[in-house]
């Protein structure tokens, strides 16, 4: 298996990693700890392990509302199930719902409830337990923002009805969230629809393979071991040491600590966008045209490739290119002549230079940031980088302190806008105000041809360039060479293709 070369990562717990990815993102996370660099090392044999075993933290919620980021939700994956799931261009892919219908605004939804689900205990699956844990999801600090458009849940028998606040034809997108069986006991981990259930024996936890699972696939293993790792430090330990044998992880974390091994790494794509976001009140980024100039100036694919060691996908757009809603033809390559041409024509006369800040505790972006300034200024635009704590950072964002700056912000899957672009949106720092930018976004929530407004939207920015998209990032599963064979994860599923997945163990 190829020996990969892996940059800095932050493992763990708080946040960034795959698993159900917590719905409010903070840019940098606290309690990080890196992963791995690997060092040059002669090729070792493969090493297969008797059983297959996941790091858990034994004592914390397994509930999937509430427990923690990282390697818990990933164990949390394989119990629940949505009424949907996101595919890898995240698409929403009917799960337990096996039909739906909605009025002529997309306000008011009716969802009907496959039929035959039952959850672990052997109870069927019901309206009423889809209610609840909906309601429940509503509540919850992971997915409060990404439900917040709902306004009334009802069930009755096997349906349940969901009214909004106002239109959103791409409600499913939102609704992966996991159903769990209403009425159990607190603090118990409750009973679930998915592939495997989670017991424990006199040798410790485990996940065992679930008879009357639904789907009727094969599961790769009866049983999955579980080991604890309480902490990060501990996670990685197991790792290195071969106790567990798959791990999650953002390669594009904070520091490395350097260690040798063969290891297997696939990426997912994730809805984490990068953007420089430019202070649209203040002269003289209130022209658009400067904007766009700054924005032919970012050679995206480099970004990614140079700087974040291809974890992500280069983007023009607030949309993820793997979704079929990405408008391709809109698309203009990088050049150099681009970047010159599109400055001439906005008129920009050469003042002091801009300031574009980046928060310190991340070397990848500061990296970045440090390229787009010297690509920028190199082209006649001069731009000079200002580097900030996080707190001292994003107090500047607040207070409208800056020309541009290097953000990050987590988008929901179904393509939402409003935080970075309406007046008052949670992450709209550049104070961006414009009718039409509003117009565009309400007629996507409505729309029947979400492609179409999807295009009408992503021309408008591409004129208006209030922010200048870089790339999406993405989610990387690790797993010690040659144990695991035919894993397709996606952002919320290491196990997406869990029937396709093929666990190579020793030989008793």
């Amino acid at each position: 298996m190829k020996r990969w070369k892996m940059m800095a990562t932050a493992l763990a717990m708080a946040c960034l990693l795959t698993g159900c990815w917590q719905e409010e993102l903070p840019e940098e996370p606290e309690d990080v700890l890196p992963l791995f660099e690997e060092e040059p090392a002669e090729e070792s044999k493969t090493i297969l392990p008797e059983r297959f075993a996941l790091p858990y933290m034994p004592g914390r919620s397994l509930d999937p509302v509430d427990c923690a980021d990282g390697m818990q939700q990933v164990v949390a994956s394989l119990l629940y199930e949505g009424l949907f799931r996101l595919d890898g261009t995240f698409e929403p892919q009917p799960c337990l719902c096996i039909s739906y219908t909605h009025d002529e605004t997309a306000s008011r939804y009716t969802f009907n409830l496959r039929p035959g689900v039952q959850f672990s205990d052997g109870s069927p699956l019901t309206g009423r337990d889809v209610k609840a844990a909906l309601d429940r999801a509503r509540t919850s600090e992971r997915y409060r923002s990404r439900l917040s458009g709902i306004s009334s849940i009802s069930a009755s028998g096997d349906s349940v009805t969901i009214t909004l606040n106002g239109p959103n034809a791409a409600l499913p997108a939102l609704l992966d969230v996991p159903i769990v069986k209403s009425g159990g006991q607190e603090g118990a981990v409750p009973a679930g629809t998915g592939p495997y259930f989670y017991t424990e024996e006199e040798t410790g936890a485990y996940l065992i393979a679930n008879q009357s699972w639904w789907r009727g696939e094969s599961q790769p293993l009866e049983r999955i071991a579980l080991v604890e790792a309480a902490d990060g430090s501990a996670l990685l330990y197991r790792f290195s040491s071969h106790e567990v044998q798959l791990i999650t992880a953002d390669l594009t974390g904070v520091t490395t600590v350097s260690t040798t091994g063969s290891v297997g790494c696939i990426d997912a794509e994730t809805t984490v966008l990068q953007y420089v976001g430019c202070n649209t009140a203040r002269t003289p980024l209130d022209s658009p045209a400067l904007r766009r100039a700054l924005s032919a100036g970012i050679d995206r694919d480099n970004v990614v490739g140079a700087y974040l060691s291809g974890h992500g996908k280069a983007t023009a757009f607030p949309v993820s290119p793997v979704s079929p809603l990405y408008p391709v033809a809109l698309e203009e390559s990088y050049s150099v002549d681009n970047f010159a041409s599109a400055l001439a024509r906005s008129g920009y006369v050469s003042q002091e230079p801009l300031t574009l800040l980046v928060n310190e505790e991340n070397g990848f972006k500061k990296a970045i940031a440090q390229y787009l300034a010297e690509s920028w200024t190199a082209g006649g635009l001069a731009v000079e980088v200002r580097v900030l704590p996080w707190e001292e950072y994003t107090a500047a964002l607040a207070a409208g302190d800056f020309d541009l700056y290097y953000g990050e912000t987590r988008l929901s899957a179904d393509w939402d806008l409003g935080s970075l672009l309406e007046p008052g949106g949670g992450v709209n720092y550049g104070h961006w105000s414009n009718p039409d930018s509003s117009r565009l976004l309400a007629e996507l929530a409505g729309a029947g041809d979400r492609t179409a407004a999807m295009r009408a939207l992503c021309a408008h920015l591409k004129d208006q360039a209030p922010i200048l998209p870089v790339c999406f990032k993405s989610s990387s599963v690790l797993t010690q060479a040659g144990v695991v064979e035919g894993l397709a994860p996606t952002a919320a599923e290491p196990f997406y293709s869990l029937g396709q997945c093929v666990i190579h163990l020793a030989e008793a």
